[in-house]
């Protein structure tokens, strides 16, 4: 009898487990009805820029997060940008724009200090995209850490241009 109850308990927890499987392919796995959004913006010859930003540095002596400066754009030649699903604004290649922007600093905790609320342009010119498909992030600062104001910053990385010494 012993026999058949292991069996019956081992069948029972492999259906379990088969049922908890996900139907979802991942994310790393093609899927010709989505494609990637780099393959979306490369047959439309825009790049996709992040429509916000934060900044932030790991400090390892102190073991915790510093929240630097977010940038968030407000405006695409003076009109609303059409922010994608996945947070990003197709911009098309060889354009002159003016991306109107807003950066503020923050607290400790990572919630918005308002006083510190600046806005800023930045200007586009028709070589700063060369190549179709490409994502980019416009950062507040070239750093996380020991800036001040709102220098936009052009870049392919989610990090900061620099770290802080």
């Amino acid at each position: 009898m012993k026999p058949v109850v292991t069996i019956l308990l081992a069948c029972l927890l492999i259906l379990t487990g088969c049922q908890s499987l996900s139907d979802k392919k991942p994310v790393s796995e093609p899927d010709n009805r989505n494609p990637p959004a780099s393959a979306e913006a490369r047959n439309r010859d825009t790049v996709l820029l992040s429509a916000q930003h934060c900044l932030s540095e790991y400090l390892r002596e102190q073991r915790r997060v510093h929240y630097g400066p977010c940038l968030k754009i407000i405006s695409v030649d003076g009109d609303t940008p059409q922010v994608r699903d996945d947070g990003f604004i197709e911009l098309p290649l060889g354009t002159s724009l003016t991306l109107g922007t807003s950066c503020v600093y923050r607290h400790a905790d990572g919630s918005p200090i308002p006083a510190t609320m600046e806005t800023k342009d930045f200007r586009v010119t028709p070589q700063t995209f060369t190549q179709p498909g490409k994502r980019w992030y416009l950062h507040a600062q070239t750093q996380a850490r020991q800036v001040i104001g709102c220098e936009p910053t052009l870049s392919r990385s989610e990090n900061p241009t620099y770290k802080t010494d």
